[in-house]
């Protein structure tokens, strides 16, 4: 289980440079100091660019088809580590690189901040980080100052402390296994945000209990929306009962096996062989691995659950939320043709 703790992190140094879009002919503007900064508003920034990583968050890694060290971003990131006094020198050099791969027309122009940070506990490990950070939303705010026995009031434009738009935090551990990194990309799954994760960090996810955790939930459930009904007569009730056993699985048992979440959870013979079928399919398509046997993490239990639909909605009348036993409702139609469901209980909470 992953430990992360940022209460402690100290902003040691920070530079920002500014990132157009390449394609759209757009500058890029470096800075050639270190930005200033008060020590009032660093625990602001803090906030602003370490609160959106949770501890429930995949751990990635720096990596290249060919060899580590020509991944570029790693091999900046590490020379900072080493001298921190090139700081300056390298940061322009990253915000070079991010330039060149910003080149879909979609692709936003903002502040590009790379921040040196210490004191950063990830597995019991108190270590320094690198933070690498991109804000695009610009949003107004109001100021109000009281002067002369009445209020000026205007507006100005900034960034919500809550609402970070990529960002990636490279802390100085496993090193020759390309770091371990944690990411954020507030818009990760539009085509035109896949520069951030594949084109400039170049990172994949680290293959731990995680990863793997997190892949067959992902599997077993786009599997059960997306195909179980294309093959076999299910009603929406069987489908997050089936969801629900998948979730239950993982939280009753410490590791995964693969037959015996088969039996346990698809249990029909027909439904096995689809289900592997589609898992092919589904592994080849995205490009990973999934063994027949690992420990499980609460960790992604917990966070895939919440994407877990046991709502059953029924027109704009009702829903029923399915937490057990499906043998305790019952679908039919009556002699009116109109749709039914019986449920079953002991008593009422």
């Amino acid at each position: 289980m992953t430990h992360l703790n940022l209460s402690e992190a100290y902003l040691e140094r920070i530079i920002t440079h500014h990132i157009g879009n390449k394609t759209l002919e757009e500058s890029v503007r470096l800075s050639d100091e270190e930005s200033l900064i008060n020590q009032e508003s660093k625990t602001y920034f803090l906030k602003y660019f370490l609160a959106n990583f949770k501890v429930e968050d995949e751990i990635y890694c720096f990596t290249h088809t060919v060899n580590l060290d020509m991944n570029e971003v790693y091999k900046l990131v590490c020379e900072i580590f080493d001298n921190p006094g090139n700081f300056v020198t390298h940061s322009k050099s990253l915000a070079k690189l991010l330039y060149e791969t910003s080149n879909h027309p979609k692709i936003k122009e903002g502040q590009f901040n790379i921040v040196h940070f210490s004191n950063i506990e990830l597995d019991e490990e108190v270590t320094d980080a690198i933070g690498i950070f991109k804000s695009e939303t610009n949003a107004p705010f109001i100021k109000m100052n009281r002067a002369s026995g009445r209020f000026t009031l205007n507006h100005e434009f900034g960034f919500d402390l809550k609402d970070l738009d990529k960002g990636c935090l490279i802390v100085n551990t496993e090193i020759n296994q390309g770091f371990k990194v944690l990411l954020i990309d507030k818009l990760g799954k539009t085509k035109e945000a896949q520069y951030w994760k594949d084109a400039f960090l170049q990172v994949e996810p680290v293959k731990n209990e995680f990863h793997q955790t997190n892949q067959v939930l992902g599997l077993t459930k786009k599997y059960v929306t997306e195909q179980l009904d294309q093959q076999f007569e299910v009603t929406k009730a069987d489908k997050i009962d089936l969801l629900n056993r998948s979730v239950n699985y993982f939280k009753e048992n410490e590791s995964f096996e693969k037959e015996s979440f088969e039996n346990e959870v698809l249990q029909d013979h027909s439904v096995i062989e689809s289900y592997r079928s589609f898992g092919k399919t589904y592994i080849e398509e995205n490009d990973v691995e999934i063994p027949d046997n690992f420990e499980i993490s609460a960790q992604a239990v917990k966070k895939q659950a919440r994407v877990f639909k046991s709502v059953l909605k029924l027109d704009k009348n009702f829903h029923i939320y399915i937490h057990g036993d499906r043998k305790l409702i019952e679908q039919g139609v009556d002699n009116d043709g109109r749709k039914f469901y019986k449920i079953y209980f002991q008593e009422e909470n």
